[in-house]
């Protein structure tokens, strides 16, 4: 891992297209700025992790043939 020291309005750049740039310092709270390309999905790390357990429950949904919950409450849209 690598750890950096930055002030507000410095800025981080990740690759050829992705800039990350500290945006203000309120006591403990770092807030900063990402800029990347459309392609490139950004997430806080709770969200990123939420969304995979949600995909990984889905698709042992699908491959022990359940229907999904969604399914199950709108039996008409399936």
């Amino acid at each position: 891992m690598l750890v950096l020291s930055r002030k507000v309005n410095e800025q981080i750049i990740i690759g050829d297209d992705i800039i990350v740039t500290v945006v203000a310092i309120r006591g403990t709270h770092v807030r900063i700025g990402i800029e990347a390309p459309p392609n490139v999905s950004v997430h806080r790390r709770e969200v990123y992790e939420m969304m995979m357990r949600e995909a990984e429950a889905k698709k042992a949904q699908v491959s022990s043939g359940k229907p999904s919950e969604e399914a199950a409450e709108n039996p008409a849209q399936s």
